[in-house]
């Protein structure tokens, strides 16, 4: 049997969908996974099978091939895990195929079946919203990031346990709650405190204003880093899709929302939930 379901992958900033296939049938045993993919994602097929076992299906004794497609697209990460057991229990006949259309299911498989934090789920949200997809599963770990996005419905589950119960209409995902959101400033150096250097002050300004890039050339001690330091300060606020954006990029870097909160422009509105 052939069941689908819907994931995604991170090329820089920028998050493409991807169909995960799966395709069950009796046979020797085998789990192949095809469609470009690299090694962390070839090793889902050990995280999957255990994580299978935890809800009490054994797939021993079937043969699974596995089809990422687009099959150009290089594939890389871990988020494909829980699309892929999904799939798998769809072919399988464990869940309705049609229960898991139309939903991007995101996230890491440990080997007890739990779902483990996602790098870059703030990109991955903002793409998916741009898509104009319904709605998307991802661990309850980034549930704090996900709070941040509206227009679209996010769901967060703990475990493989968790998704299989609400596809099954036995338990229920829940939406990442938003906290209380605190207006914070940051501490920067000043542009004031910066004496002469009357042109690379007005360049500055310029580019502050207007949103324009700016290339700092001169021999070392002539004020380049100081003046980079400065730029900060006099930048506009940040709009809600700036402030998203700039999370997306500290997310896919690995870094926690509440450093990117303190990374981003001082003169911008920092929400923490």
């Amino acid at each position: 049997m052939l069941a689908t379901a819907d994931s995604a992958v991170l090329v820089g900033l920028a998050a493409h969908p991807v169909r995960v296939e799966v395709e069950a049938s009796r046979g020797i045993p085998a789990f192949d996974i095809v469609g470009l993919a690299e090694a962390a994602v070839r090793e889902s097929r050990v995280r999957v099978k255990n994580a299978l076992a935890r809800v009490g299906v054994d797939i021993a004794e079937h043969r699974l091939v596995v089809n990422l497609a687009p099959a150009d697209l290089r594939k890389h990460g871990t988020a494909f895990d829980l699309a892929i057991a999904l799939a798998t229990l769809a072919a399988l006949g464990v869940l309705p195929a049609e229960a898991i259309e139309g939903t991007v299911f995101l996230g890491e498989l440990s080997l007890g079946g739990a779902l483990l934090p996602l790098r870059g789920v703030v990109a991955h949200l903002l793409a998916a919203r741009d898509r104009s997809v319904a709605r998307v599963v991802i661990p309850a770990a980034n549930a704090r990031e996900a709070a941040l996005l509206d227009g679209m419905e996010v769901l967060v589950a703990a475990s493989l346990d968790d998704v299989v119960a609400s596809v099954r209409g036995t338990a229920t995902l829940v939406r990442p709650t938003r906290g209380e959101r605190k207006v914070t400033r940051a501490l920067v150096d000043d542009l004031a405190d910066v004496r002469g250097q009357p042109c690379a002050r007005r360049a500055l300004e310029v580019a502050a204003a207007g949103g324009h890039n700016l290339l700092f050339i001169g021999p070392p001690g002539a004020g380049k880093s100081m003046l980079a330091k400065r730029l900060p300060g006099i930048l506009p606020c940040m709009s809600a899709r700036e402030a998203l954006e700039v999370m997306a990029i500290h997310g896919v870097a690995g870094l926690s929302s509440e450093r990117a909160a303190d990374a981003s422009a001082p003169s911008a509105r920092h929400i923490t939930a």
